[in-house]
């Protein structure tokens, strides 16, 4: 499944070599302020480049489709797309029969029959959580100003 929610519905399409990847977000309320800057810090935070990313370099710049008007979100669906740019898919034509270990090469064969896009893990690359990222800042601004939080209280033990 490509798409989750019930009152606040996110589905991400794309591939990681793909040409875009993108989010369509179903159930935001209209008159709220949207534009593809809001969504910048955030992106920021999960860009490569850190020791053990990917040396992978994208821009990450969010193009808002269709759901904004005059900065405002209009309440129809928001398209939200990310153009790929970085996308030498060179070194997987090998990797087609042999799965990386850790990544959901497998995973993706079997669901689709062996005619998933494999470049990159195609659908399942962690390039798409610059969708979900996008989603995320559009969840923040309908919350305003809740507060969530998350605390690691134990790992592997007591």
């Amino acid at each position: 499944m490509n798409s989750f929610g019930r009152l606040f519905r996110v589905s991400v399409f794309g591939e990681s070599h793909g040409e875009c990847i993108g989010v369509c977000i179903d159930g935001c309320p209209a008159g709220i302020a949207l534009s593809a800057s809001d969504m910048l810090p955030d992106l920021d935070r999960r860009r490569s480049g850190a020791k053990g990313t990917t040396p992978r370099k994208e821009a990450d710049l969010p193009l808002i489709k269709s759901g904004v008007f005059n900065a405002k979100t209009t309440g129809s669906p928001i398209v939200i797309m990310f153009e790929n740019m970085d996308t030498d898919a060179s070194s997987y034509p090998e990797m087609k029969d042999t799965p990386r270990p850790g990544h959901a090469d497998f995973t993706g064969s079997q669901k689709f029959g062996g005619f998933n896009d494999y470049r990159g893990g195609g659908h399942f690359s962690g390039r798409l959580t610059a969708t979900l990222v996008a989603a995320g800042v559009v969840a923040k601004k309908i919350l305003g100003k809740a507060k969530v939080e998350a605390k690691l209280i134990e790992a592997g033990g007591s």
